[in-house]
């Protein structure tokens, strides 16, 4: 059988159709415009999501053999505010995760009800690109839009709703919504009434590999599918990642080193830190996660060498560092402030410990180091809540660099594994349909089945001893430059 996942992300979506055994036979990507109707706004249209998408799966299939086809599912970018009217019709363009608007709303959350209530409420504290900040936004500034409300919705599970005609969510997705009780995998009615709304008017929560539906006969047309082409509900772009990575099972790790970086972590039992500086979700396995997002990791050291060494060849750069564990200069990697574990839009990037023989090399040794011991930030924080974590998984445009990856093997000090392929949400997606169909047992089964790791970078006892101690040195320079970062 063949199963189709569809990551519908920011700027496209990528589709991608699989054998139940993993062997992938296409790909297909179609992009969509972004618009930025104010400075600081980001919204698109979901009405571009679903043409893309049609037009996607066509040509996906086009040479195959469309009656193999047995299934659907999603990776999608999160937190977007999707709003349906009684006629299930679009009411306003969708508010993105990026989009800056709701500092005030967010504000009121955190500051006036108050994180710990948020907390309490959701496993999570509010940031402006959650989607309970937009309600507020919304009801605040658009009243009249506000009161036609019928369906509030997340990117993907528009999707799946113009699929199968179902209103659907999965835990995952929900999670980052501010709007579910993540615990205990259900909408939040303390939540509900803080922003103004229904219950009813919020999807029904699914596991993420469990079936919704399946196509509209007349969608199975428009397709040229046949109709029992089942529709799981899919995960939120991380999670389903994840799940394309294999992370699952408890303590199972992924390290994304893309424009921004995140630490994913499975875990078995529902656990939030004291300060909410992880991410408490649901994971797609069907138990959970803690996430640490940085919001500039590979991008750090893409401006470095393009923007100020004038350079494309990264490899080059890198093959002047020699003297690994032994640098002095550090590098706080804050370009556009920073989510985890520090929770601060102002914080800002610096070099720390030049001095008069500091070299280029030195520099750009400090720009990957920096990037990797914030990544250790967020290991230390899931650490500290019990969860042991022996190796990770690791992926994105930073992981090409074997010196990259071998600085995070020492300065986490756990194994590094390269994956046989890296297809991210949209793998993730169609292993979530094959499982919907019964292919696999669970998402475990599938992972470990399909998943295959390459390649395993070991930590070195001597050079992870030399970072441990300068680890110790870089966690202490945020905290001394906190008070001055404001007023810059």
């Amino acid at each position: 059988m063949l199963y189709i996942g569809i990551d519908l992300g920011t700027s496209a979506v990528k589709l991608l159709l699989m054998q139940a055994d993993g062997t992938i036979e296409n790909i297909v990507s179609k992009e969509y415009p972004l618009s930025f109707p104010n400075p600081g706004w980001s919204e698109q249209k979901p009405e571009d999501w679903w043409n893309a998408c049609v037009e996607g799966i066509r040509e996906l299939t086009a040479h195959a053999d469309k009656s193999q086809v047995a299934g659907i599912s999603f990776g999608g970018q999160m937190h977007g505010l999707v709003v349906l009217d009684a006629q299930d019709q679009v009411i306003r363009p969708a508010i993105l995760w990026n989009d800056g608007r709701t500092t005030e709303e967010t504000a009121y959350l955190n500051e006036t009800v108050g994180r710990d209530k948020i907390s309490r409420y959701t496993a999570n504290i509010a940031f402006a690109g959650f989607t309970a900040p937009k309600i507020l936004w919304m009801k605040k500034n658009e009243p009249e839009l506000f009161a036609q409300i019928h369906k509030i919705m997340l990117p993907k599970d528009y999707i799946a709703y113009k699929l199968t005609g179902v209103h659907c969510t999965d835990v995952s997705d929900a999670s980052g919504m501010l709007l579910m009780d993540v615990e205990h995998k259900c909408w939040s009615k303390e939540m509900i009434e803080i922003c103004g709304i229904r219950e009813d008017q919020l999807a029904h929560i699914y596991e993420s590999y469990e079936k919704v539906g399946t196509l509209l006969p007349e969608i199975a047309d428009q397709l040229g599918l046949p109709g029992t082409v089942i529709v799981a509900a899919g995960a939120g772009d991380n999670a389903a990642a994840a799940v394309g990575t294999g992370t699952v099972g408890n303590g199972s790790c992924n390290i994304s080193l893309g424009t921004s970086g995140t630490v994913f972590v499975a875990s078995e039992t529902f656990a939030v830190d004291s300060h909410n500086a992880l991410h408490a979700f649901a994971h797609a396995d069907g138990h959970y996660h803690l996430m640490g997002c940085m919001l500039s990791a590979a991008s750090c050291n893409k401006w470095w060498m393009e923007d100020i060494l004038g350079t494309d060849d990264f490899a080059a750069q890198q093959a002047d560092i020699t003297k690994l564990g032994e640098n002095h200069v550090y590098f706080l990697p804050y370009l556009m402030g920073e989510r985890s574990p520090h929770n601060d839009p102002k914080a800002r990037g610096t070099f720390t410990g030049i001095t008069m023989d500091t070299t280029r090399a030195d520099l750009t040794q400090a720009v990957l180091e920096g990037v990797a011991f914030a990544l250790r930030d967020s290991f230390e924080v899931a650490k500290l809540l019990g969860i042991q974590i022996e190796r990770t998984k690791i992926c994105g445009g930073g992981a090409k660099s074997p010196l990259w990856k071998k600085m995070i093997a020492n300065i986490l000090n756990i194994r590094v594994d390269t994956l046989a392929s890296e297809e991210g949400p949209a793998l993730g997606g169609a292993m979530l349909a094959a499982v919907a169909n019964g292919e696999y047992a669970d998402v475990q089964e599938a992972a470990e089945k399909i998943v295959k790791v390459v390649d395993t970078i070991e930590p070195e006892e001597e050079l992870a001893a030399l970072y441990e101690k300068r680890y110790q040195t870089f966690r202490k320079i945020y905290p001394q430059l906190k008070e001055i970062f404001p007023s810059m």
